[in-house]
């Protein structure tokens, strides 16, 4: 009896298969046309796709051991200077890599570094780049390059002139990638724009705004400490809290000195971001493919369904 059964479930299971490959072959002009006009509709929309260009800047960071020393040196100085009865903030902060990649993803950083660098309509109002001319296209629904003046219709909370909020969620959005490998500790920058030549300009103005902003935290906060030390040597009158603190300045001192030393305060250039030749996207062979397959589908499913509410309508 089971073997009755199995043997008509396989003989059902040939008959749906060959229905199925009946209604396809009676339905091919179908599959056909329908493959061919997601193929044709898939092109049409790979062409409208604005070629993109990514410039990737790979970063190591610079003085986490050597930070970790001057950290280890400042707490045990600190400890003596406490003996002494002089109390001093502790320097440790944390990692200034894992700081900088936060800070770089800040409205306030974006707001205050990067927007006052760059030249806004090439964020919010570029509609293509002349490769041949070098040249940025603006939209004249948005931008106007003859007078220089905004034009976009906007509506509130929008503002005529996009606002850093506005500019920062499109940049963040659509045009930044940050990338930390766990392993190594090396960062990648990637900027994503539509001129190579912007995309490069913009992954340089990252990585400078970010070794100067912390270039400059360090250097207010160690002339804030040496002030203070500087105001505890007047105010004591004991040789040895007078030693610490000569020690404490001296260490401030040359901590300035690295500060100052070199425009690389928190990340250095693995390999600088360069303007690239090729872009990166879209990739329009597989938008064409991935429209092709969708559209023998859909095709298929048409031709099926036709087919068996024909016969059902035939009996």
């Amino acid at each position: 009896m089971e073997t009755h059964n199995t043997n008509n479930n396989a003989e059902n299971n040939d008959l749906d298969l060959r229905e199925i490959f009946k209604a396809l072959w009676i339905g091919k002009y179908i599959v056909v046309s329908v493959t061919a006009l997601f193929i044709i509709a898939s092109v049409i929309y790979s062409l409208s796709l604005p070629n993109i260009y990514h410039s990737r800047a790979i970063l190591s960071p610079v003085g986490e051991s050597s930070g970790n020393g001057m950290s280890q040196v400042m707490k045990n100085m600190g400890g003596l200077a406490s003996l002494a009865g002089v109390n001093l903030p502790s320097g440790d902060s944390g990692s200034k890599t894992l700081q900088a990649i936060e800070k770089l993803n800040t409205l306030s950083f974006f707001e205050n570094n990067i927007l006052p660098n760059i030249h806004l309509p090439d964020l919010m109002a570029i509609e293509s780049w002349n490769a041949k001319a070098n040249e940025i296209i603006y939209d004249p629904e948005i931008y106007d390059e003859v007078t220089k003046t905004w034009t976009r219709e906007y509506s509130y909370p929008e503002t005529l002139i996009p606002s850093a909020q506005e500019s920062y969620d499109v940049f963040g959005a659509e045009n930044l990638v940050v990338f930390q490998d766990i392993d190594t500790g090396f960062v990648s920058i990637t900027v994503k724009h539509q001129s190579p030549h912007v995309a490069q300009s913009w992954a340089e103005l990252i990585v400078s705004q970010l070794n100067y902003f912390f270039r400059a935290k360090s250097k207010l906060e160690a002339e804030a400490a040496m002030d203070y030390l500087n105001m505890q040597m007047a105010q004591t009158s004991f040789s040895e809290i007078k030693l610490v603190i000569a020690q404490l300045l001296q260490q401030k001192m040359q901590q300035l000195t690295l500060i100052e030393a070199s425009d690389f305060y928190v990340f250095e250039y693995i390999d600088p971001p360069a303007v690239m030749e090729n872009k990166s996207e879209p990739s329009r062979a597989a938008i064409c493919i991935i429209g092709a397959i969708l559209g023998g589908l859909f095709g298929c499913l048409i031709a099926v369904v036709r087919y068996y509410s024909t016969d059902k309508d035939v009996i």
